[in-house]
C-alpha cells in the first residue's frame, strides 16, 4: 500500500468516527439532553484524540501497527455512541423496538472491550514500532485477541437482561450450559494477554535506548493510571450515578494524549513535518475563512447603500483572500516553527547569522572554527571534522 493511499484511508477512518461520535452524541442528546452527561463528553474527546495520533501515525508509517489500532479505537467509539443514539431513539415509541434496536444495545453494552481493553493490551504490547518483542511474545498477542473475541461473544450471547437496556430483547440470546464456563475461560485468558502485555512492555523498556525508554514512560504512565481506575469505576458502577465511568474514560483519554506527547516531544515516528503542515494550513484554513466572511460583511455593509447586488463583495473578498495567501502563510509558518519546532527555527536563524558574518570573515582558522561550531549547533553530528582543498602551486 502506497503512502498516498494509506494517508487518504487513514484521514477518511478519521472522520467516519469524529463523524459517528457527534452525530450518535448530538441524537442522543435531542432525545434526551438530562441523560447527556460529561462522559458522554469525555467519550468524544477520547474518539477525537485517537482519531488524530491514529491518522498521523497511519499516514506517514503505514506499517506501524499502533496508528490502525488508534483510528479501531475511534471507530469503536463512534459506533458506540451512534448504537446509543439507535437505542435512545427506538425505546421512544411503545411499538417492538426490532432487531436493529437489540444489536444496538448488545454493541452499548459491550463496546467497553473494543475501546478500552483492546488499547489496553495491544499498545502496551506493540508500542512503539508496532511489533511484537520476538516471535516469543506472539502467543500474548493470541490471547490478547481471543479472549477479548471470547468474552464479546459469549456476553453478547448470554440470555441475561442488558443491564443498559433492559427492557430489550438480545437477538443474539441462547440458552446453552456452555456459555458460563467458555466465559471464565476467556475473562481468564483476556486477563493472560492483559498481564502479558505489561510484562512486554517492562522487558522493552530494559532493552530501550534512552529516547525511547522516555517514549514508553509517557505511556507505561497512562496505562498504569487506566489499570488503576478501571476496576474502581466498573466495582462503583451502581452508585456513582450520571459520574458512571467518568474516570475510566478520562485515564483511557491518557492513552492517545501520551503517544502525542511522545511523537511531538521525543520526536517519535517522525511526522514532524505532517504535525507542521496540519498545524500551519489548518490555522491559515481558519484564519482566511475568518477574514473572508469578515470581509464580505463589511462591504456589503459598505456598499449597500450603492448597489442591491453582493457579487462585487465577493469579488473583492476573494481577491483580497488570494493576496493574503503567502503572506499569510510564511507569518504562520514562522510562529509554528518558534512556538512548536523551536530547534528548527533556531538553526535557521544560525545559519542565517553565519551566512551574514561569512561576509566580512578573511581569517581562514577563525572561518573554519565558526563553520564547526555552526555544523555541530544545527545539526549535532557525533563529530565534525572540516577538510580544505590546498590551492595549486602557481595560483
Amino acid at each position: 500500500m502506497s503512502s498516498g493511499v494509506s494517508a487518504w484511508i487513514a484521514r477518511s477512518l478519521a472522520a467516519l468516527a469524529v463523524v459517528m461520535s457527534i452525530g450518535g452524541a448530538v441524537a442522543y442528546w435531542s432525545v434526551d439532553a438530562q441523560a447527556f452527561v460529561a462522559a458522554d463528553l469525555a467519550s468524544l474527546a477520547q474518539s477525537a484524540a485517537f482519531a488524530i495520533v491514529g491518522t498521523l501515525i497511519a499516514s506517514s508509517h503505514p506499517r506501524n501497527a499502533i496508528g490502525w489500532i488508534c483510528l479501531g479505537v475511534a471507530l469503536s467509539g463512534g459506533l458506540d455512541a451512534i448504537s446509543g443514539a439507535i437505542v435512545a431513539l427506538g425505546l421512544q415509541s411503545d411499538a417492538d423496538p426490532g432487531a436493529l434496536v437489540g444489536a444496538a444495545a448488545v454493541y452499548f453494552e459491550f463496546s467497553w472491550l473494543a475501546y478500552v481493553m483492546v488499547p489496553a493490551t495491544f499498545l502496551l504490547l506493540l508500542f512503539p514500532n508496532g511489533r511484537v518483542l520476538s516471535r516469543r511474545w506472539g502467543w500474548v498477542a493470541c490471547c490478547a485477541a481471543g479472549g477479548i473475541l471470547g468474552v464479546l461473544v459469549t456476553s453478547a450471547a448470554s440470555p441475561a437482561p442488558l443491564s443498559e437496556s433492559p427492557s430489550v430483547a438480545n437477538p443474539f440470546a441462547i440458552d446453552s450450559p456452555l456459555l458460563e464456563p467458555l466465559e471464565i475461560v476467556s475473562t481468564l485468558v483476556m486477563f493472560v494477554g492483559i498481564f502479558g502485555s505489561v510484562a512486554s512492555l517492562v522487558v522493552r523498556f530494559r532493552r530501550a535506548d534512552r529516547r525511547q525508554r522516555e517514549q514508553i514512560k509517557w505511556l507505561a504512565t497512562a496505562g498504569a493510571i487506566l489499570a488503576v481506575t478501571a476496576p474502581i469505576d466498573a466495582a462503583l458502577a451502581g452508585v456513582l450515578g450520571d459520574a458512571q465511568y467518568l474516570a475510566t474514560t478520562l485515564a483511557l483519554l491518557g492513552m492517545p494524549v501520551a503517544i502525542g506527547i511522545a511523537i511531538l516531544r521525543h520526536r517519535l515516528y517522525d511526522v514532524d513535518v505532517v504535525i507542521n503542515r496540519a498545524l500551519v494550513y489548518g490555522a491559515l484554513t481558519a484564519g482566511l475563512a475568518g477574514t473572508y466572511l469578515a470581509g464580505v460583511l463589511l462591504l456589503q455593509l459598505l456598499l449597500g447603500a450603492f448597489t442591491a447586488n453582493n457579487g462585487l463583495a465577493i469579488a473583492g473578498s476573494t481577491l483580497a483572500i488570494a493576496a493574503l495567501f503567502q503572506p499569510a502563510r510564511r507569518r504562520i509558518q514562522s510562529v509554528v516553527d518558534r512556538r512548536f519546532f523551536r530547534s528548527k527555527y533556531d538553526a535557521a536563524r544560525t545559519l542565517d547569522r553565519f551566512g551574514a558574518h561569512l561576509r566580512d570573515e578573511v581569517d581562514l582558522e577563525t572561518l573554519g572554527d565558526e563553520l564547526r561550531a555552526v555544523v555541530a549547533q544545527t545539526m549535532q553530528p557525533a563529530h565534525v571534522t572540516l577538510w580544505l582543498r590546498a590551492p595549486e602551486a602557481g595560483r
